[in-house]
């Protein structure tokens, strides 16, 4: 009909907070909101943390965890979801049993966020298994980097071929679809590798750019994707967009903080290239 106003699609962010705004759920909205989507919360952590580092981490119950995912749920419905921070196995169970009632078709890009960029634990390690038994089956992808993509493997990667052969074997573990960032090789560019069941692995490139201010790349990326895929864009496509609307924030990082700072996601203004 015309006249009609175009409906967002409605992407749900289960993270924890970063009071710094860097990263998790406030990196999550920034990037939901600038694609055009509405951005929901369910808050898995609260943090303290900064550019230079998480200085507190303060896990919520799991009970909490479930009652926010149900709210959302039950009244706006969801079309997408992200996963990021976890912490542990009584938020893993949580979400894992809440996300039951999701509407069939609605993609969940899971982010398997276990150490931050400044080096800091951010899952208690027996909630791997968990997250591993749990989520991973039901996700639609996986965005691990290249440390967290080695440690879910059990060996070391360095280079790009290291990481193929790694996110085809979680591929086929889990049964989701894998991108492997390869943001950790040594390689002079930047690859990442999109491993999906019984398709050819996608490659996306681009130069390294020099620069500190990279703090909550994961995060944008993954809550790129999901928004993407809420809107109707193919895996792939949203893969692709959602990396250049990293790359364009990258380049409008504001400069803020006295260590890896934050991306500038309010300046972004094409994803099209």
């Amino acid at each position: 009909m015309a006249g009609t106003k175009p409906v967002p699609p409605r992407v749900l962010s289960i993270a924890g907070s970063d009071s710094s705004g860097g990263a998790g759920v406030q990196a999550d909205i920034k990037t939901i909101t600038m694609l055009g989507g509405y951005a929901m919360t369910a808050i898995t952590t609260v943090t303290a943390q900064n550019s230079v580092g998480v200085q507190a981490i303060a896990p919520m119950s799991g009970d909490v965890v479930a009652r926010q995912i149900t709210s959302c749920l039950g009244d706006i419905g969801v079309d997408a979801v992200k996963i990021g921070m976890l912490h542990d196995k009584e938020i893993i169970d949580a979400v894992t049993l809440t996300l039951s009632s999701l509407p069939t078709g609605a993609p969940i890009i899971l982010d398997p966020v276990m150490i931050s960029t400044s080096g800091a634990a951010l899952i208690d390690p027996e909630a791997i298994a968990a997250l591993r038994d749990n989520l991973f089956p039901i996700a639609t992808l996986l965005t691990p980097n290249l440390p967290e993509l080695g440690h879910l493997v059990g060996r070391s990667l360095s280079t790009s071929d290291h990481m193929i052969e790694a996110a085809e074997e979680l591929c086929e573990q889990t049964g989701a679809a894998v991108l492997a960032k390869g943001g950790h090789t040594a390689d002079a560019k930047i690859i990442d590798i999109l491993v999906r069941p019984g398709k050819e692995p996608g490659y996306f490139e681009h130069t390294r750019i020099d620069t500190a201010h990279t703090h909550g790349t994961g995060c944008t990326l993954s809550s790129a994707i999901a928004t993407l895929m809420g809107h109707g864009q193919g895996i792939e496509n949203a893969v692709r967009l959602g990396r250049n609307f990293v790359l364009r924030a990258i380049e409008a990082a504001p400069g803020f903080g006295a260590g890896n700072g934050p991306l500038g996601h309010q300046a972004v203004r094409s994803i099209a290239d």
